[in-house]
């Protein structure tokens, strides 16, 4: 039998996300809901389901406001055994024990995302995210916050909310605390609906590989521009190719999406993408706009 778990969910709506996971808690478990302020829809409606509490976490000062909320209900949580999710994705019936069942075997695990547009950019750069987001993070042992398990046990606790108070990315920073074996098990995450989001995203995410993992981003920008420059090059045989390994990822994660034919358009665009990304001074996150300066040093602009 698993032990008590404390459940940790960021959100600031009524997500039908909250009671498919409470409704596979154990009797001994519990499901934080953390928003930012009482005036959020969610921080009355949540206290009636059971099992379920509503941490409060105030507005952010000096770092993100999904940071400072894992924050909040770290410091609330009352058991050892913790699960870090988003509500962003449908959570199946046997997704908390299938769960459990992993940590047992492996000790700290977390799934993988694979990113679905939901715009035109979106969807065009499925293919980039899929490389990146889900084989990147599943071959370099990354811990992905929207399904990661652990104990208290596995990293210094203490050390780790004082830091996550000062930075912008919860996963980025838990990876560099936290040993997680990434199970080859896929969480369909859509994203986007207008350019201009998708523009913001891609912003943050290549900003959070660029301070947590600068010598990464620099190879992915020199792998990134060579295969570019293939791609102009030799046309033909570059879209053969690229398409074949996109499509390839695509099969190994078990992802089935006609949007593995735009690999080829993909790696064209991520090159302007990427330098415009990394120029970009501020983004917005969840209705705030940051400007991260490094990578302990964040500001909330607005």
């Amino acid at each position: 039998m698993a032990p008590p778990t404390s459940v940790l969910l960021p959100t600031t709506t009524r997500s039908p996300v909250i009671e498919e996971v409470a409704g596979q808690l154990a009797p001994t478990d519990e499901l934080l809901v953390i928003c930012d302020t009482e005036t959020d829809p969610v921080a009355d409606y949540a206290d009636e389901i059971e099992k379920t509490r509503v941490v409060v976490a105030g507005e952010p000062t000096g770092c993100s406001g999904k940071a400072n909320a894992i924050a909040a209900g770290m410091e609330a949580a009352t058991h050892d055994r913790i699960v870090w999710t988003d509500d962003d994705f449908h959570h199946p019936p046997d997704w908390l024990s299938g769960l459990h069942t992993a940590y047992e075997r492996h000790g700290p695990v977390s799934e993988l995302p694979f990113f679905v547009g939901r715009d035109p950019l979106s969807i065009l750069l499925e293919p980039v995210y899929a490389l990146g987001g889900t084989l990147g993070v599943y071959t370099s042992d990354k811990a992905w916050a929207g399904a990661v398990m652990f104990e208290r046990d596995d990293l210094d606790v203490e050390a780790f909310l004082e830091e996550l108070r000062q930075t912008v990315s919860d996963d980025g920073l838990l990876s560099e605390y936290l040993d997680v074996t990434p199970l080859k098990r896929t969480r369909r995450v859509e994203i986007g609906g207008t350019v201009r989001a998708t523009l913001e995203r891609h912003v943050r995410f290549t900003q959070i590989v660029s301070h947590h993992e600068p010598a990464d981003t620099a190879v992915m920008g020199v792998v990134t521009t060579l295969l570019a420059a293939f791609c102009l090059l030799s046309p033909v045989y570059a879209a053969g190719l690229v398409t074949l390994l996109v499509g390839g990822v695509y099969a190994a994660f078990g992802c089935r999406r006609w949007t593995a034919l735009l690999a080829y358009p993909a790696i064209l665009v991520q090159v302007p993408l990427m330098a415009y990304a990394l120029g970009r001074r501020t983004f917005v996150w969840g209705g705030r706009r940051y400007r991260w300066h490094s990578k302990f040093h964040v500001e909330v602009v607005s």
